[in-house]
This record gives structure tokens, sequence and C-alpha cells, in this order.
């Protein structure tokens, strides 16, 4: 599986945070206890990463992936009660619209879940020609 060790190590990461903070929180608040847990790691990462999406060589419009972790994974944090298909297309169109083939969706809700989605840039070249 393509990074599947920096994958398992974000999820790692996920589990401490929900296991400390559990189910109830903002989304803002997960996400600053995911950076503080990066950070005690030695993670890159960057928060609020823009992602632009094109069309015909134009900007029809821009939104904000939650992290870019070490340059390579998506990474799109929820704390809704469950996840939606929406939830999961809104992580494949980050992919659809960067460089970045691996994303995570992580939802602290009721109970942990992840959803992990890859995006070959392979495959992205074919829909764009």
């Amino acid at each position: 599986m393509k990074y599947e060790e920096l994958t398992l190590l974000i999820i790692e990461v996920f589990n401490k945070v929900y296991r400390i903070l559990g189910y109830g929180f903002l989304e803002k608040v997960y996400v600053k206890a995911m950076c503080f847990e990066f950070e005690n790691r030695g993670i890159k990462y960057i928060n609020e990463f823009p992602v632009n999406v094109i069309y015909e060589g134009r900007i029809a419009g821009e939104y904000v992936a939650d992290f870019i972790i070490e340059d390579k994974v998506v990474v799109e944090i929820k704390a809704i009660r469950e996840l939606f298909s929406s939830d999961e297309r809104q992580l494949l169109n980050y992919l659809r619209c960067t460089d970045k083939e691996v994303g995570l969706l992580l939802n602290f809700g009721e109970k942990p879940q992840i959803r992990r989605k890859v995006y070959d840039n392979e495959l992205k070249k074919k829909y764009l020609d």
C-alpha cells in the first residue's frame, strides 16, 4: 500500500487524540490536538492547505484541506455523528485537485471512523486529457 507506514502513523495519532478527548468537541479542537501530537512526534504537516479547483486553466473554486502530512498524504478531519458518502467525495476531490495520491478521512464521531482513499496520478491524467 502506498505510504502505508505514514498512514498508519497518522491513524495512531488520530486514535490517541480520540482516546484522550473522545466525542463531542468541535472539529477545530481535534485539529489543534492533532497538530500538538504531530509536533510531539516530529511529523511535518501543513494545516489548512489550500486546494484550488481548476477549470480550463482558471480557478473555479478554492477549498482548504485540514492537513497535508509529510507532503504526501491529505488528511480531512470531521467531528460529526457518522460519515457520509459526501464526506468521502470531498476527500477524493481534494486528491483529484492536487498532486497527492493518498488521503485519510478521520471522524471524531460517536465511534471513531477512518477512511483511506487513493487516487493515482496516472489515473488523474487520463481523465484530464
